[in-house]
């Protein structure tokens, strides 16, 4: 017999892909997992934050188009990420800010007005079986989330249970955060290798200089680019070995690949180049037909970059004490 949620979310509508996402599954690569997990990790974060959720609660990550949600108690939520111009009960909702949701409240999200992907935080986070370690879904491995696959019309999602008193520090809501704002072109930060000798001199200058456009066959694996052939010395295969998130390969075509949360964990194609950590969830905003530029930028003068940054939030800090 199916156990009744009596506290949670009914799904009116899942939209084109919805899945329940965590800050990822670590330490099983070397057995062909993933790390899955969410693809804007700064809008992720922002939104567990806002509800007062400890870092690594489960959330929804709605693409291109938004879910319809009916809450089952009174709780607070956040939605960062794209604009899917939300509205509660009919009511406008802003981004980036707590919001009080009564019981028997319903969430309508649209398509996305600026940027791809939306992330819906709930107070207590959802609370779906861990699997390895995360709840994350892995929709190439059908492991994880909710059955291992996306969510679907008329799921049922089971939140945690709050403490009193946890219920009365966030009932206000209130809090806000800037919204990020999204475009249609961004240019991202590329430290070079392993395999970059594997291209001429005419190719690294293309994959830099050039201008790729977003193809309609991305998605939570890989990021495809459309433009200018990248050169190679004498090809682009290579013997198999491991993949990061924001690892680009370069295809036997010469098109950019840039792999993504749902990564294989190794892959036969040469990388020209790593994208830099902060500059991921760019990436992970963009959507087919968007424009994506490659800046070179050398291991040395980043980590200087991170001290100077770190630097100035310290004395911001200790200022403002």
């Amino acid at each position: 017999m199916e156990k009744r949620i009596h506290h949670g979310i009914k799904v009116i509508s899942a939209g084109p892909l919805l899945t329940i996402q965590d800050a990822g599954r670590y330490g099983y690569m070397a057995y062909g997992i993933g790390e899955s997990g969410v693809m804007d990790r700064r809008a992720y974060q922002i939104a567990n934050r806002l509800v007062g959720n400890d870092h690594g609660e489960a959330v929804l990550e709605a693409t291109l188009m938004g879910p319809g949600l009916e809450f089952l108690e009174d709780t607070v939520i956040a939605i960062t990420g794209a604009d899917m111009e939300p509205t509660l009960d009919d009511s406008k909702v802003g981004l980036y800010e707590a919001i009080p949701v009564k019981k028997g409240q319903v969430l309508h999200m649209g398509f996305a007005k600026t940027g791809c992907r939306s992330y819906i935080a709930v107070a207590g986070g959802i609370d779906v079986p861990q699997v390895f370690g995360s709840r994350s879904t892995n929709l190439k491995c059908h492991m994880g989330g909710l059955h291992g696959g996306p969510v679907k019309n008329g799921d049922l999602l089971p939140t945690k249970k709050l403490s009193f008193f946890k219920k009365i520090k966030i009932s206000r809501g209130g809090s806000k955060v800037t919204p990020t704002m999204y475009t249609n072109r961004v240019r991202v930060r590329v430290i070079p290798g392993p395999q970059d000798d594997c291209f001429s001199d005419q190719g690294l200058q293309s994959f830099y200089s050039g201008e790729y456009k977003v193809s309609p066959q991305s998605d939570r694996m890989g990021i495809r680019l459309e433009g200018n052939e990248v050169e190679s010395k004498q090809g682009t295969d290579i013997i198999s070995d491991g993949i990061v998130f924001g690892s680009i390969q370069i295809t036997s075509s010469g098109k950019p690949i840039i792999l993504m949360a749902d990564h294989q964990t190794t892959g036969g194609y040469a990388k020209i180049g790593t994208v830099v950590t902060e500059d991921l969830p760019l990436l992970a905003q963009v959507r087919p037909g968007d424009q994506v530029q490659f800046e070179k930028i050398e291991i040395a003068s980043w980590e200087r970059q991170q001290d100077v940054e770190k630097t100035a939030v310290y004395a911001g800090v200790r200022k403002r004490a």
